[in-house]
Formats: structure tokens, sequence, C-alpha cells
């Protein structure tokens, strides 16, 4: 199974393109954090804010550069696609302008006109890029976005499939700015695609020595591994068991799992399958016992008490809380 895929789908990415920019050198935008734009973005993917928002900007003609706040410049051209995993507010521009403008303050009105062309800047060299966000469930993407840094650039375009996106983004985002049936739909699924695919090309990127979760599903044992315990976290599974299916012995697999993720096995088994449960507890309105028996726990009690050390709270307790999840880790790194 591909491992990435898999989880990708359990978190229900919900993606959306949002500002289609024009802007000619020297301009310079400060764009908020992810958790100030949710409340502007939310009529895109549902009637609540989301609780886990992921920018992205891509570079359709131009250049520039992105940064975030007393971090170091990165520059990139047509093709390369900018990630900001953890929500950090952050600067994208081309030249030396005197002072960053507010992204959403500025462009706030341009968020209701679809996808129409924003023209904005100096006059200069002409920069076009289109900006999106990936809408995600918090505690279960934790799992791929935990290792990444907190602002990633990644060359989309030096794929084959890159080119076809970068082609198919810019006929739909034209096709947005108009009245053509679907064209709304047709761009939110080229987001998802897009994001899939700058996660893809960073994974293969990865030096050799690279560990962390995204790069352990690279490697061939405990990829194995993470897709046997992705496609049934509920399984009864044993070390035993799980080293037969991934082809190694146990020590082995215990050795290169830790060596990847910094944790055995059954350890990160029982950490997902308590995520599974909080996001079946917040998305539906199973009993507490049947939430426990889908993850994989023999009784509830048992599920009762692994659920308290892990968020403080019985499951029935956190059903009713609040959604105030967030995560922010991470540091700034190119590809």
């Amino acid at each position: 199974m591909d491992v990435l895929s898999g989880v990708l789908r359990t978190v229900s990415l919900q993606g959306a393109l949002f500002f289609h920019g024009e802007f000619s050198a020297p301009w310079c935008f400060l764009s908020a954090r992810a958790s100030t734009a949710a409340p502007q973005l939310s009529s895109l993917v549902g009637p609540s804010p989301p609780e886990r928002l992921i920018i992205f900007h891509f570079l359709t003609e131009g250049r520039a550069y992105a940064r975030l706040p007393n971090g170091r410049r990165e520059e990139f051209v047509s093709g390369d696609i900018v990630i900001i995993p953890h929500g950090d507010a952050h600067f994208i521009g081309n030249g030396s302008p005197e002072k960053p403008v507010d992204s959403f303050r500025i462009f706030a009105k341009h968020l209701s006109e679809g996808l129409k062309a924003v023209r904005f800047g100096g006059g200069g060299e002409i920069t076009r890029f289109v900006c999106g966000f990936m809408a995600c469930e918090p505690r279960l993407s934790e799992v791929f976005l935990a290792g990444l840094p907190r602002l990633l650039k990644v060359r989309v375009g030096s794929e084959p499939s890159g080119a076809w996106l970068e082609h198919s983004i810019r006929f739909s985002v034209d096709q947005a700015s108009g009245s053509s049936a679907g064209s709304s739909l047709v761009v939110s699924k080229l987001s998802e695609v897009l994001f899939v695919e700058a996660l893809r090309c960073y994974v293969n990127a990865l030096p050799p020595g690279q560990t962390g979760w995204l790069a352990g599903t690279r490697d061939r044992a405990v990829g194995k591994a993470l897709g046997l315990l992705h496609r049934e976290p509920a399984h009864p599974w044993n070390i035993a068991d799980l080293a037969q299916g991934a082809g190694l012995s146990r020590t082995r697999l215990a050795e290169r799992f830790r060596h990847f993720l910094g944790e055995s096995p059954m350890a990160y088994l029982a950490q997902w399958r308590l995520k599974l449960g909080a996001d079946m507890l917040r998305s539906g309105d199973e009993a507490v016992a049947a939430v426990a028996g889908a993850v994989g726990y023999g009784s509830e009690a048992a599920f009762n008490r692994a659920f308290k050390r892990e968020f403080g709270c019985p499951p029935a307790q956190f059903r009713r809380k609040p959604h105030t999840h967030s995560a922010q880790t991470g540091k700034s790194a190119h590809v």
C-alpha cells in the first residue's frame, strides 16, 4: 500500500485555491498565520473554520522569494511551490519595497470574487502565482507534518506531472475567473493533487540519511510495516506478525522502525489508534464503546484509560470540549 496516500485519505484533505496574483516588482505581502486566516477562508471548505490549515503558493510565471519572520529568504521560480506546513506568518515578494502589505487586509475583498486575477505592485517584472490551502484533521495530519520544516520549497515543475499540473492550474484558474460550470470543483481537486505531488517530490528528494515518518515510508521494510498498521489499525498486531509481514526479524524491524520514527512499532500503533479514536469522537456520534472497538481496544475501560493518559480527559469529556488543537513544530529548510 502507498502509505502516504492512505494517510492522506484518512486525514480528509480538503483543498482550495483562493487567490490569483499578477504582481509587478517591487512588491511584498505579509500572509497572516493560518489560524488568523482560517475564519476568512472557511466558506471555501465548510461552515466552520478548519482546525488545521496548510497554506501554499504555486509560482506559474516569473520569480519571487519567501521567508519567515527573522528567517532567510528562499528564492523560487516558475514551477516551484512554497508550503507553510505549520501555519506560520510569512512574507512573499519580489524586489525591495519599503513596507510589506498585509495580504488579508488589503486583498480581503478579492476573496469573494473567486480567482479573478488581482494586479498589484510597482510596475516592474511580472510574477504570477496562485495561493491555496489544505484543510485537514489536525491530530491525524501530525503523522506526516511533524517532521516537515516550517517553510518548504519543492520544485514541482521539474517532474513530468508537474508540467501537466502547471498547465492544468493555469487553464482552470482562467476558467474559474468566468462562469464555467463546475470550475470551482476542478480547481479544488487540482489544489489537492498539487499538494500531494509536492509531498511526493519532497519524499523522493530526501537525502539517504534522513529520518522521520516520511523518510520511513520510503524504507522498504518500515514502509511495509507502516502500510500494514495503517491498513488495519484495529487488527491485534504483535511484533512477530508485523516483522513477518515486513520481511525482517523482530529485532531488526524494531531497530529500523526506531531509527526512522524514534519509537517501537507497537508504541506507534498505540498512538495512531488514539488519534483515530479522537477523530471518530469529534466527527461522529458513535458510543465510546463502539469507538474503542473500531480502533482495536478490547474493552471500553482500557480505551478510556489510554485516552485519558494521552489527552488529559476521558473520551466523553473530550467529545464535548471545543476544538482548540494546534500544532506548531518544525524549522526552516528547502529541497
